[in-house]
């Protein structure tokens, strides 16, 4: 099993607890006022920006934290523009990683992820080294407590996903960008609780990692992740859960 099933319900429940000393509102609001700033401040007619209010109020942040941060995005408001960036490279075990940044000062946050990178075993690539190997799709992650394979995927289905795959304890439920929302609202429509959820980059290939290298893989993705210009970290790892489950505790 590949793992990231796992991984990712980690992130989730870290993310509400990194909404208690503000880390994550950080991320969040950048990503609203660039969201804003691309696509305009109205939500129903802009997705992504959809999407990033319903992540703010998924962890409780304040509706005025929104609204000014939207304001930002749109120029109602001064602020720090800025910038997208994605950055491609390997990890331990030759694992492919990209890297979806909002900065304000490219070569900082250059500078500091290749750092990262070096100290654990990993070396950023030229552009387009791994983009190939990732696909946008919308990801989600439902318990196999939560509901029987077949009433899930019967649910999902019919709201346009394409597939469902076992991942150790998990289901991992993958979308069509343009359905992701759709099937999101049928789990919660059917009170089946969604562990995690995405809309990005999803691996097409995978690559096995244990013992040494799993750990050092691991611990690159979290000090990633922890980077306050970084917004997604992909890869294509492939690590048991047991181990992602010793990593973490």
């Amino acid at each position: 099993m590949s793992g990231h099933s796992k991984w990712h319900s980690i992130k989730h429940k870290k993310a509400a607890q990194d909404a208690k000393r503000g880390k994550i509102f950080t991320k969040i609001i950048r990503e609203l006022a660039v969201a804003a700033r691309i696509g305009g401040g109205d939500p129903d007619t802009n997705p992504r920006l959809r999407k990033a209010i319903s992540d703010a109020k998924a962890v409780n942040m304040p509706s005025d934290n929104i609204k000014r941060a939207i304001m930002k995005g749109t120029g109602q408001l001064e602020g720090i523009t800025y910038e997208e960036y994605t950055y491609e490279g390997y990890g331990p075990g030759g694992v492919a990683i990209l890297i979806e940044v909002l900065s304000d000062n490219k070569n900082r946050t250059v500078s500091e992820l290749r750092h990262i990178f070096t100290r654990n075993g990993g070396n950023i690539g030229e552009s387009g080294c791994v983009a190939w190997m990732f696909k946008r799709k919308g990801y989600l992650v439902v318990e196999k407590s939560r509901a029987s394979e077949d009433d899930l995927l019967e649910i999902i289905l019919e709201a346009g996903a394409e597939d469902l795959r076992e991942d150790g304890s998990n289901y991992e439920i993958f979308t069509p960008p343009d359905t992701y929302e759709d099937v999101a609202d049928a789990l919660k429509n059917n009170d089946i609780e969604i562990a995690a959820s995405s809309l990005g980059q999803i691996p097409q290939n995978y690559v096995k990692l244990q013992g040494k290298q799993a750990q050092q893989l691991l611990r690159l993705m979290e000090e990633l992740e922890d980077h306050d210009d970084v917004q997604n970290v992909w890869a294509n790892f492939d690590i048991d859960e047991e181990e992602i489950a010793r990593y973490s505790s």
